[in-house]
């Protein structure tokens, strides 16, 4: 296991499982969380034996948002979340939502309690989210007559309606989970979400590493994009994975007894 103040890493069994641990603040985003969790996700990246990733946060909420009092002590602290060298790339602040689909497993972010502001947008940036009914969700920002600016929008427009979107953000209202998934911030609900991340981990961990990165890999680039390029993808990301062992080994499991199947390789590049 891996620790900073702020965030916690533990991989077993090739998932990887990644906790917010400042629970006496519930699990607020000062500038030592927002670093932990951005250093966490780099680690991840590189780590290419790793199956799938479960977010969650500890005591009594997912994350309530910006720790608005210990950044605004420092006057460097926004401009430190905020600033970046190239126009197109994310900052600080945006990265630790848009950062998880840098990675090339499924990341499932467990939302329980609150989970406001800068809390849902990384929940946003996983690729499943699974909550409990009665989570408690919001688009805070509006409250402190800001605009969403953590990478949130990449995830709510695929999400989620336009006019949902709008009026979630005007009014900054508070969603339980059942409403989050019928306006598509929420995957699945379960009154045990962690054990219902686990189960779909274990499910991952039985396909092909290759063909799960390649999916993810794929849908993020082509589903929004020109019809050229995701036919091209397609059959690149393919000829790519039926070259590989892996699908070998996926084939080979699929028509053999638990007993006798055979341990993936390592997952590509992709």
């Amino acid at each position: 296991m891996s620790e900073s103040s702020r965030v916690e890493l533990k991989i077993e069994n090739q998932i990887a499982f990644v906790s917010l641990a400042r629970p006496h603040k519930r699990n607020a985003l000062d500038m030592e969380m927002f670093k932990s969790i951005a250093d966490t996700i780099k680690k991840l990246r590189k780590n290419r034996d790793i199956r799938a990733v479960i977010v969650s946060g500890q005591g009594e909420d997912f994350c309530s948002g910006l720790d608005v009092k210990s950044i605004m002590k420092s006057k460097s602290a926004p401009l430190k979340l905020l600033k970046k060298w190239n126009p197109f790339s994310s900052n600080l602040a945006q990265f630790v939502s848009t950062g998880w689909q840098k990675i090339g497993v499924p990341v499932i972010t467990v939302i329980h309690g609150r989970c406001w502001g800068g809390g849902l947008h990384i929940a946003l940036g996983a690729d499943i989210r699974i909550a409990t009914p009665n989570a408690s969700l919001s688009i805070m920002e509006g409250r402190w007559g800001l605009i969403p600016d953590m990478g949130g929008l990449l995830a709510l427009r695929t999400h989620c309606r336009l006019d949902v979107a709008k009026e979630l953000t005007w009014t900054a209202k508070i969603i339980d989970g059942k409403q989050a998934k019928d306006f598509g911030l929420v995957t699945h609900l379960s009154e045990t979400p962690k054990e219902a991340a686990m189960q779909l981990a274990e499910e991952l961990i039985e396909q092909s590493p290759d063909t799960v990165s390649a999916v993810k890999k794929l849908y993020n680039k082509s589903w929004k994009g020109r019809k050229g390029w995701a036919l091209f993808r397609e059959s690149f990301y393919q000829i790519r994975i039926l070259l590989g062992k892996n699908s070998r080994i996926k084939a080979y499991n699929q028509t053999h007894e638990p007993d006798e199947h055979k341990p993936f390789l390592r997952r590509k590049k992709w």
